[in-house]
């Protein structure tokens, strides 16, 4: 099966969300979903950027998402996956995996 690279953005800050008490931060949940991709789906084509809302921000359509999370319209830290949000706050794997899966992604058998 023919997969196109999917593009995964995690919108974060180095502060903790208020909300998101015992929760990693932004740029761990980066790491760990990243980690934890690679793990499940080798050499399956994605890409995966960690977008600082704290800083300034060129491309105008990241900026427009880091406003909202900004304006508190989402905890952070923001998952898209091709543009739609997967989660926000406290991230959880499995609507990671299953979204990865519904765009043709395929785990490797244990």
């Amino acid at each position: 099966m023919t997969v196109q690279t999917i593009a995964i953005e995690i919108y974060g800050a180095s502060i903790m969300c208020a909300s998101c008490v015992n929760a990693p931060s932004s740029k761990d949940t980066y790491e760990w979903l990243q980690a934890a991709i690679d793990r499940k789906y080798p050499e399956q084509p994605y890409q995966i950027t960690y977008i600082d809302i704290e800083n300034p921000i060129e491309d105008e359509r990241r900026n427009q998402w880091a406003e909202r999370v900004k304006d508190d319209e989402f905890f952070y830290p923001l998952v898209l996956i091709n543009n739609e949000i997967i989660g926000e706050g406290y991230i959880q794997l499995k609507p990671v995996f299953k979204e990865l899966e519904k765009l043709g992604f395929e785990p490797i058998e244990k």
